[in-house]
């Protein structure tokens, strides 16, 4: 009745969230329904209409990667981005580990989700400062670190823009506070952008660092920032990940050295 919409997440476990939207108010007869069919079904539903969500069990579920001979745990969030094919996830993680060689530097990213990469980054590098405009992803990204007991990320929520004023001492930011910028030592840069890809402010700012690593989901995007991206840096390594078989979609993976590195 007045149901428009219903979503699916799931992990590799079978745990189940099934998100269901309404035209309606949501009232005590809907929740005795939705807890008796989460029951019978195994599975957790979470009831949604405007201003009210209604949780039956739990609004997440857990989902274990294995990468590089490693377990890694991450809480997917009802509602907030993941990424959606989990063994393909797992091919993209390991080819960028691969291409991050062990060092003693630390390691930016930008657009990190709820740490995805961040997390198995972690290992590679003495400290990663993480940027992400959603404070839900931010949210997720501190809980992920808790799971995984890793101790040396920081997850600043911030756009691309207003980190770029940080770092540069343009304004100061108190989600910043705490953070000593000058005690990084930055040589590589790893970007994870939305389908629209990088602008050309983000774009130079990547240029900044000797070391790019670059996960596009819109080839289209990622082929006109390379333009700007080859100016300084060349292409040493490339790979495609087939998230969504059977359609046109594709993840694509480039590495990229400053020319005066190579």
């Amino acid at each position: 009745f007045k149901l428009f919409g219903i979503d699916f997440l799931s992990a590799n476990s079978g745990e189940i969230v099934v998100s269901l939207l309404y035209h309606r108010t949501l009232d005590a007869a809907w929740s005795q329904s939705a807890a008796k069919i989460a029951k019978e079904l195994d599975i957790y539903i979470i009831g949604r209409s405007r201003g009210q969500k209604v949780v039956i069990g739990q609004d997440y579920v857990t989902e274990v990667l294995n990468v590089a001979d490693g377990e890694f745990r991450f809480q997917y969030i009802e509602n907030s981005f993941t990424q959606p094919n989990s063994r393909v996830n797992e091919q993209m993680i390991g080819w960028v580990l691969k291409n991050l060689a062990d060092t003693s530097s630390d390691l930016l990213e930008l657009y990190c989700g709820a740490g995805n990469f961040t997390i198995p980054f972690a290992k590679k590098f003495r400290k990663v400062l993480a940027t992400e405009i959603s404070k839900a992803s931010i949210n997720a990204a501190k809980t992920n670190m808790l799971l995984n007991s890793v101790k040396n990320i920081e997850f600043v929520r911030m756009s691309v823009e207003e980190f770029v004023q940080a770092l540069d001492g343009v304004r100061v930011f108190n989600r910043m506070k705490e953070i000593e910028i000058a005690s990084y030592e930055i040589h590589t840069i790893f970007v994870d952008p939305p389908r629209s890809g990088m602008d050309e402010d983000t774009c130079k700012f990547a240029a900044r660092y000797e070391n790019i690593i670059y996960i596009s989901c819109n080839p289209e995007t990622l082929a006109r920032d390379l333009a700007l991206l080859c100016q300084t840096h060349t292409v040493c390594d490339m790979a495609l990940f087939d998230q969504f078989p059977y359609t046109h979609h594709a993840e694509m993976g480039v590495k990229l050295v400053r020319n005066s590195v190579l």
